[in-house]
């Protein structure tokens, strides 16, 4: 147990003396925020020009949240990085003098990385939420009305999973462009598109960032058999699979 202290003490030093870091963990703030408050300004100017059907399909806790899924992509590169930072310089080899033995290196690595993009998440779901409840005025939902306090938790989780999901997959790829390059189009292109497309759509819903972003909404988007925790406990097992993915390929691969 000392052994991982120290090694999560190094990692956690590595982090915050990385300058990457607070530049993107603030754009994941700025850019939330930055598009919660127009959004949810123009639903509330634009609500009263809603018909009864659209009104009732009106979901105030998607909204409040779905700026989150843009600003997201700064989290997912803070995770990306800091990962695949020490193999672009080469420090790697130092840091597994320093921590010897691979999974207590690659565990204590993932784990910081997993509190920073926890307290990141934290902030920023919050944060977002309830800037876009502010600017819905009289069509805004509070912490004790359905649904919100789940959907609020929910997402602090999906989007730390997402980070931990791409931290582990730049373990395996190991290499900063190749990861982000295909988690971005996956997660913001490739995956919204699959699920409008009907004959794929049935199992486009289980890609990680679609099944995990059920829990975001009021009710299920989409013609998916899933629901906000089933998405999420999908979401978990692409997690799993991507860090026990990344820690086979640290533990039988040269630095």
């Amino acid at each position: 147990m000392a052994d991982f202290g120290a090694a999560l003490s190094f990692e956690w030093y590595k982090i915050r003396t990385v300058r990457s870091t607070f530049w993107n963990i603030g754009a994941f703030l700025a850019v939330s925020l930055a598009l919660a408050v127009p959004s949810g300004w123009y639903l509330h100017k634009t609500y009263a020009e809603l018909d009864a059907a659209e009104r009732a399909a009106f979901d105030p806790i998607g909204s409040g949240l779905s700026s989150v899924r843009l600003g997201l992509l700064a989290l997912v590169i803070f995770g990306v990085l800091t990962v695949t930072t020490e193999y672009t310089s080469g420090t790697i080899r130092s840091s597994l003098a320093a921590v010897p033995r691979r999974g207590l290196f690659y565990a204590s690595k993932v784990a910081a990385g997993t509190l920073v993009a926890l307290a990141a998440s934290t902030v920023v779901v919050i944060a977002t939420f309830a800037a876009t409840q502010l600017m819905l005025g009289e069509h805004a939902v509070g912490l004790s009305d359905e649904g919100v306090l789940r959907a609020i938790l929910g997402g602090i989780v999906y989007t730390t999973l997402l980070c931990v999901f791409a931290m582990g997959l730049a373990a395996v790829l190991r290499s900063s462009a190749l990861t982000i390059g295909l988690l971005f189009p996956l997660f913001f292109m490739v995956s919204t598109i699959l699920a409008s497309i009907p004959t794929v759509g049935k199992a486009a819903q289980f890609l990680p960032d679609v099944a995990g972003g059920q829990i975001l909404y009021r009710e299920p988007q989409g013609d998916t058999i899933l629901n906000g925790w089933t998405g999420l406990a999908v979401l978990v097992a692409w997690t799993v699979a991507a860090l026990a993915a990344g820690y086979l390929a640290v533990r039988r691969r040269d630095a």
